[in-house]
């Protein structure tokens, strides 16, 4: 789910990138946000839950998605305290997703360092994330706000239907954009979506802003996946993940689907084999990219996720203007800067 991303955000920059603008607004709220969701990974009778949370928090991430739920509750000019009880609620869900996902992708490596189920056992990946989803869900009871339940738990839904669909939908060449676009809306930008809505609930704003920022979310979370799928192809070492590392698993990204769509018979037998079956040699990674770059998928997906950038910086036109608006139209905009 986007980490290849989020590890380019933590790259060092000679000035601060919008990311890292948004946590030091924030600061006082976020380190509130870490206390709570550090005490809320803690557990008197299973030592294996601190061990492992401790491990996957000691990786890295940005927490891009809480800071979203605080942003929206401050623009929205919230005063109370439970923005910092949703913020944490949505990192737990977040995190739990990390843990799930590296068992269903039989992934060994997060963040460049080894993942949960590499290091203790997948039993232990899939019941920790279970509970960090029950806490999440303690958090948000606080709240003491149907509404607010009902957005999250709905994310949390939608979440595990984009996982399933892309299982499902996984080493299949016949996979359609319209599919793609149905997973990664679950699977990532629902929880972005729902990052911005909650923080415009709990303030209680009105239904035309907090539509705004849920659109915002919505097309950022889709924004940064299509990113995400095309730095396997485009980007660097640096991002923490071996290029190419997609194609290798026999993933359907967006570049992927766009080339089949138009490929020629050979090429059709070609990723049938590289994706349809997993049968691959040293080459076929550079044979993949040459059939993209003839068929200019690479640049189309480019273009899409601008285009989803700006319909993120469009909805923001609902909102009046602040210094967090401002940082907001930022980010979509330093989302498309990794691949320009």
């Amino acid at each position: 789910m986007s980490r290849r991303l989020e590890k380019c955000m933590t790259l060092s920059d000679t000035k601060l990138s919008p990311p890292n603008q948004l946590a030091n607004l924030l600061a006082g709220d976020l380190e509130e946000v870490n206390k709570l969701i550090q005490s809320y990974m803690e557990s008197d009778y299973a030592p294996r839950i601190p061990e492992v949370t401790t491990h996957l928090v000691s990786a890295g991430g940005k927490r891009l998605r809480p800071i979203l739920t605080l942003a929206a509750a401050r623009m929205c000019g919230y005063q109370g305290s439970f923005h910092i009880h949703l913020a944490a609620s949505v990192e737990l869900i977040h995190t739990a997703t990390l843990l799930h996902d590296d068992v269903v992708d039989e992934s060994t490596r997060r963040r460049g360092k080894p993942t949960a189920n590499l290091l203790w056992d997948n039993q232990s990946s899939v019941l920790v994330g279970d509970y960090l989803f029950s806490r999440a869900f303690q958090l948000m009871v606080k709240t003491k706000n149907l509404h607010i339940l009902d957005i999250l738990a709905n994310a949390s839904a939608t979440i595990a239907e984009g996982e399933i669909l892309q299982l499902t939908a996984s080493k299949d060449i016949a996979t359609t954009e319209d599919i793609y676009f149905k997973v990664i809306r679950g699977k990532t930008a629902a929880l972005f979506a729902a990052a911005m809505e909650v923080g415009a609930v709990v303030a209680d704003q009105d239904e035309k802003i907090t539509e705004a920022l849920r659109e915002y979310g919505d097309a950022l979370g889709i924004t940064f996946q299509i990113v995400d799928d095309l730095l396997d192809y485009l980007g660097t070492e640096a991002i923490g993940k071996n290029i190419g590392d997609d194609f290798r698993e026999q993933k359907l990204t967006l570049p992927v689907i766009k080339a089949i769509s138009v490929a020629t018979q050979s090429e059709q037998i070609f990723w049938k084999k590289c994706i349809g079956k997993g049968e691959q040699t040293d080459s076929d990674l550079k044979n993949a990219l040459t059939i993209m770059s003839k068929h200019n998928s690479l640049e189309l997906t480019r273009q899409q996720a601008l285009s989803w950038s700006k319909k993120a910086k469009l909805a923001l036109t609902q909102v009046p203007d602040s210094n967090l608006k401002k940082m907001l139209l930022d980010l979509a905009d330093y989302v498309i800067e990794r691949i320009n």
